[in-house]
This record gives C-alpha cells, sequence and structure tokens, in this order.
C-alpha cells in the first residue's frame, strides 16, 4: 500500500510540477548567464521539490514553491561564480582590427538561449520583445548583485508580488522593495536604451544581405549590412571592434574563410533575437560547426553581432556538429 501511495505521490508530483520547466529554466538562466548551468541547476531544482513534495502544505502556489527552490539554488551557485560578461563589458574597442586578438579563457563568458529551450510562453519574453536587446539586458543583469538579480527578475519579469518575492528570499517586503530599486537603479546604468522597432519585412531583407555577404565572403558587402556604429564582439576573445569597415577588416585578417562559399550560415533564434550557427568548411571540404551568431537588428542594417565560438553549443540549438 505504501509502494503505491508514493508512485501516486511521484505521478502527481511530476503532473503538477512538470508544466513549470521552460519557466524555471528561464528564470535559472537569467541569473546564471549559462545554459548549461541553467539546466544543471532545474535538475537540481526538481530533485529538491521530488524529495520535499511530501512535506509542500500549499501555503503558497506550487510555482512561488518551485521558484523559491531554483532561486535558492542559483543564489547558492552564484556564490561559486563569478558573473558572465560580454567582451564589450570588460574594454574598449580595437583601434586596429588586424591586431591579434585577445584572448580570455579564463573569463566564464555569457552564453546565448535558444528560443526553443524558453518557449514564447515564457513572461519574460514580453520584458525581452519590448527591449529589443535581449542578449544585452541578460548581460546587463549580471553586473547586479545576486540578491538584486533575484528580486528584479522575479519581480520585473516574473511578475510576482512583493509579498511572494520576500517569501521566496525568506525577507521581508521592505527589503524586497529596497533591494528592487537598487536593481533598477543599477540596470538603468548598465542596460542599453530601447532602440527602434525593426519591422518583420524590413528584418527579413536585411538577414538575407546578411547571409549573402557572409557566404559570398564580400567584404564590401559585409561591411555595408552593418550600421555606422555597428558591434561585433565573439567570446572568448576579449577584442570587439566598432563600425562596418573595422568589422570586415577583422574578419577578413582573422577568420579562416579563403572564398565565396567557405562559410554556410544556418538560421536559428536565440534570447528573442535572430541568430545563425555558422559551419566553416574545412580543408577536407566539410562544413563543420564554428560558432553561433546573434544579431539585434536597426532598421537600417545589423547593430550589433555576438559571435560565439563555442560549439557545445550546437547541440543546444538542434544544430548538426557538421553539414
Amino acid at each position: 500500500m505504501t509502494a503505491v501511495m508514493e508512485q501516486q505521490t511521484d505521478q502527481e508530483f511530476v503532473r503538477l510540477a512538470d508544466p513549470y520547466r521552460r519557466e524555471l529554466y528561464a528564470h535559472c538562466y537569467r541569473m546564471l548567464g549559462s545554459v548549461h548551468d541553467a539546466e544543471d541547476l532545474v535538475q537540481e531544482t526538481y530533485l529538491r521539490a521530488w524529495k520535499a513534495y511530501d512535506g509542500f502544505e500549499g501555503r503558497s502556489s506550487l510555482r512561488t514553491w518551485l521558484h523559491r527552490i531554483a532561486t535558492t539554488a542559483c543564489l547558492t551557485a552564484l556564490e561559486r561564480r563569478r558573473r558572465r560578461p560580454l567582451p564589450t563589458g570588460l574594454g574598449g574597442p580595437a583601434d586596429d582590427p588586424s591586431a591579434q586578438l585577445a584572448d580570455g579563457p579564463e573569463v566564464p563568458w555569457l552564453e546565448p538561449v535558444p528560443d526553443a529551450l524558453v518557449g514564447a510562453d515564457d513572461p519574460g519574453s514580453v520584458v525581452a520583445t519590448r527591449t529589443g536587446v535581449r542578449l544585452a539586458l541578460i548581460a546587463a543583469l549580471q553586473y547586479l548583485q545576486p540578491r538584486q538579480r533575484a528580486v528584479l527578475v522575479l519581480r520585473d519579469v516574473l511578475r510576482l508580488s512583493a509579498a511572494e518575492v520576500a517569501d521566496i528570499l525568506d525577507t521581508s517586503v521592505p527589503a524586497v522593495n529596497s533591494l528592487l530599486q537598487r536593481a533598477r537603479a543599477q540596470l538603468s546604468r548598465n542596460a542599453p536604451v530601447e532602440e527602434e522597432i525593426v519591422e518583420p519585412a524590413e528584418g527579413k531583407a536585411i538577414l538575407a544581405r546578411y547571409v549573402a555577404a557572409f557566404e559570398t565572403y564580400d567584404a564590401s558587402a559585409i561591411t555595408a549590412v552593418f550600421t555606422e556604429d555597428a558591434v561585433f564582439e565573439m567570446p572568448p576573445f576579449r577584442t570587439w571592434v566598432q563600425g562596418g569597415a573595422h568589422i570586415a577588416e577583422l574578419i577578413s585578417t582573422h577568420c579562416p574563410a579563403e572564398r565565396a562559399g567557405d562559410m554556410v550560415l544556418v538560421p536559428t533564434s536565440a534570447n528573442g533575437q535572430p541568430a545563425f550557427g555558422l559551419y566553416m568548411r574545412d580543408r577536407e571540404g566539410v562544413h563543420r560547426a564554428f560558432g553561433i551568431q546573434v544579431l539585434d537588428l536597426a532598421p537600417t542594417g545589423v547593430r550589433h553581432t555576438a559571435m560565439f565560438f563555442d560549439t557545445a553549443l550546437f547541440p543546444h540549438f538542434g544544430l548538426a556538429d557538421r553539414l
């Protein structure tokens, strides 16, 4: 009888808790800035919740209870981790795009998150859509102290009440309001301002030009597809450049491509933004995974590209390691 009751409890837990998995994954990603760490913390959250489910008394909603476990796990993890920046957060642009690239292997870099893993129903996507700088927003969150970050995400992204957040963090409502005020002030100094909206037709045309410029390996076309003040950064390298001409020079100097056809861009999406899996042709003629590009568009062209040289990201995006 006991075994049957335990099985029924397990089935009930799975049925009630599983619908929150994507939301919890997005929450852990916003807290940690890493798809790998977010996966680990979601697994840890569900394991902790499953073990403690018998003691769940329903004084708060199951959603709030799960977020309490996830947030506690994230705050514990952040005690052992440094913040995850992008290269633009570590210094100014390079004056000479043809100079040797500055490496940064010791830096735990921010990672992009595939839209498929957080889903369009993620409450945070509403905020991300409004700002138009999704990846930059996640980067700005990394500058907040862990508890400030938790309060801001729980209140402004997930729209939980101050009382619910106080329960999650085991603190008072006035303390939550104070943390939120400081977090908003800090974020306003680091987060980019809202940019112009790019209409779907404009965006489609810009992306077509972008793909053509890279796949034909045309320096003039690459220059033209970027805005005048566009940024191109590429973790794990600290080096980043600004301006279409500098971006084209950087690519012409350091990219292993030699001719048209060496690069192939496969469309995907990350952080609510257009993205591409970039494949590079090797000496055997095989196009192999090379990096993930996440773009931010302006009405006149691409204003920001983050190129992540981490082929371990490809499986998360459902992309093959070769074409």
